[in-house]
């Protein structure tokens, strides 16, 4: 993007009103690539033009590709959803988030024959009726297999109204034969209408157990024993599958469930539906592009619920959106239901629910980027431990390292993505005092980071990190923190403890310690990083303090200044070198005179 475009672009987007509305952006053809929604426009287009280093990788391309905006003006924040939802699937903007349409979908079919079958289909366009949509196809076929071993349905393709041999099916026990004529259209029928309600409700309830029960007793009165027998084996097997289906929620109305996982700006979401505390459907989804879950929730709920024709009474989701009342007052006008709530549950059996579901998203997430999954749940589950919306991409970690005050030094190490980015690498000297003081080294390091944000050139501290931790407590803290307040920065900060035996045991608020040892991913991350940034801060000053007890042996020698003192340095690299040259090798030193040879042979003969 030129300046010249840059420049229109800013005026422009500076005219806009403080109103909701609708903004939609155009590439130098003319073609719609974005379209979105904001309470206030001005505010939220400008931000596009200004701060490039907030944006992701995805929306500084996408902004380099913006030649012109309009806009449409709604009468609330509700009206400008709908239509950035309508105008999204009009148009299909290359960066926005777009899920797929009903091609995906899966239904399952029963025919309008005679004699009814239930089938798996990827459409809802023949004769019959379908249960669906899912997502799943694996789910479906798994549910139909599942069906007709339950209610003894045939699976071939036979004419039931002329008799023949029974298969292999029946035989074992799978089918019940209306090839053989024993069974009769009622009774078929029967099992049919038994086997969709069955897929309708994900179970069978002990009510309607009870009623085939009674069913059995009174065919067998009756003396019917054959049709009572089929009842038997029907409940027997209805019984099993029960017991073998977990029941993981106790919620009888049908929700879904939702987390996501984040690696750098790539999300994965997976999405859980419950019907009948049993796990009924399940779909996960790849973005890329993504900075925070806030924003990818705010697209991905819309274009997901929109046209459903089953919609959950109650959405489970993992992080907290200011524009959830509105999702939901929208949602809730598309539904049976009078409201349909969107929660994020703080504990109980809702909250584990929502962690297998962010756990099922970092699995997905960790194939997908060819990641370990330790890694992907472990960002995921430091944000959990410490109240962060989202998992910190960039963690830089500080520690202080001196002996009895002397060679004082810091060291910062960076983690990206949750793996050590050592290019951005960096060693502070303490410049500003001699002497041992954690809090005031601390002070110095980080007023100097942040003064390099503000007006230096090295690319480690062009941004800022997610979270900031540092090697030590509540005093640490206080300094670092006040330090952020003078430039009036805002990141979260914590302390790395360790306990008696050195070992990592907490994370450090100034409200008090979390104990991170029982959560298994955050500690291992945890523990990595404070082991890290001490081995990184301690071989720096010992390189340091190395170097000065060089320097000040060196420095006895008669005859060798500062220039040659470097040159010695630079050729042996160590003391224990240069005690042990020849003279030919001393000699070979730029600089070195026959003299100063002598001179050194001779103080180290001395110092023996």
């Amino acid at each position: 993007m030129s300046e010249d475009i840059l420049r229109k672009l800013k005026n422009k987007a500076n005219t806009l009103p403080l109103l909701p509305g609708v903004y939609i952006m155009k590439d130098k053809t003319g073609k719609i690539i974005y379209v979105g929604k904001a309470r206030k426009l001005k505010n939220r287009v400008t931000q596009y033009f200004g701060a490039g280093n907030n944006h992701t990788e995805k929306v500084r391309k996408m902004v380099s590709n913006i030649e012109d905006f309009d806009y449409i003006i709604c009468d609330s924040e509700f009206e400008a959803l709908t239509l950035e939802n309508s105008l999204i699937k009009q148009y299909m903007p290359k960066y926005n988030i777009l899920l797929k349409d009903d091609k995906g979908y899966h239904y399952i079919q029963i025919t309008d024959e005679k004699w009814r079958r239930i089938r798996a289909t990827t459409n809802n366009n023949g004769k019959g009726t379908f249960i669906g949509p899912y997502n799943s196809g694996g789910a479906v076929k798994q549910t139909v297999q599942l069906t007709e071993k339950i209610f003894k349905l045939p699976i071939c393709n036979r004419n039931f109204d002329k008799p023949s041999r029974p298969c292999l099916n029946y035989h074992i026990g799978l089918c019940m034969a209306p090839c053989k004529a024993k069974t009769n259209i009622n009774e078929y029928n029967e099992a049919v209408e038994s086997a969709v309600k069955f897929i309708k409700s994900g179970g069978i309830a002990s009510s309607d157990i009870k009623l085939l029960e009674e069913k059995m007793e009174k065919a067998a009165e009756e003396l019917n024993f054959e049709y009572a027998a089929k009842l038997r084996d029907r409940i027997s097997a209805i019984r099993k599958i029960s017991e073998k289906q977990k029941v993981i929620s106790s919620t009888e109305y049908r929700h879904d469930v939702i987390a996501s996982a984040l690696v750098g700006e790539m999300a994965c979401i997976q999405l859980f539906c419950f019907k009948n505390g049993h796990l009924s459907d399940q779909q996960h989804f790849f973005f890329d592009g993504i900075s925070d879950k806030q924003s990818l929730y705010s697209d991905f709920l819309p274009q997901y619920y929109d046209n459903k024709p089953d919609m959950p009474k109650e959405i489970l989701i993992d992080a907290n959106s200011d524009e959830y009342d509105l999702i939901s007052l929208w949602l809730s006008q598309k539904s049976k239901y009078n409201k349909i709530v969107i929660t994020v549950p703080q504990k109980n059996d809702k909250k584990k629910l929502v962690n297998m579901c962010a756990s099922n998203a970092a699995e997905h997430l960790s194939h997908k980027i060819e990641r370990n999954i330790h890694e992907t749940a472990a960002l995921n589950e430091l944000a959990n431990l410490l109240g962060m919306d989202n998992p910190p991409r960039i963690i830089e970690a500080y520690d202080i390292s001196n002996t009895a005050g002397s060679n004082n030094v810091a060291g910062m190490v960076v983690f990206k993505d949750g793996r050590p980015y050592k290019s951005f690498y960096r060693r502070f000297n303490i410049k500003s005092f001699i002497g041992q003081d954690d809090y005031r080294s601390l002070s110095e390091v980080l007023d100097r980071r942040f003064n390099e944000y503000k007006e230096g050139s090295d690319e480690a501290f062009k941004s800022l990190p997610d979270l900031i931790l540092i090697d030590g407590g509540e005093g640490q803290l206080n300094a670092v923190k006040q330090v952020m307040r003078k430039y009036d920065i805002d990141i979260a900060v914590f302390g790395m403890v360790k306990d008696g035996k050195h070992r990592t045991s907490a994370i450090a608020d100034t409200g008090g310690k979390i104990i991170i040892k029982a959560n298994k991913g955050a500690y291992k991350l945890v523990t990595e990083i404070q082991n890290e940034v001490h081995r990184f801060a301690i071989s720096f000053h010992k390189s340091k303090r190395s170097k000065s007890m060089l320097d000040s042996t060196l420095k006895k020698i008669k005859g060798i200044g500062p220039a040659k003192e470097k040159a010695l340095l630079k050729h042996f690299k160590t003391l224990k070198n240069i005690k042990n040259a020849t003279k030919e090798e001393l000699l070979a030193v730029s600089g070195i005179s026959e003299n100063n040879a002598d001179e050194i042979i001779k103080y180290f003969i001395n110092s023996n």
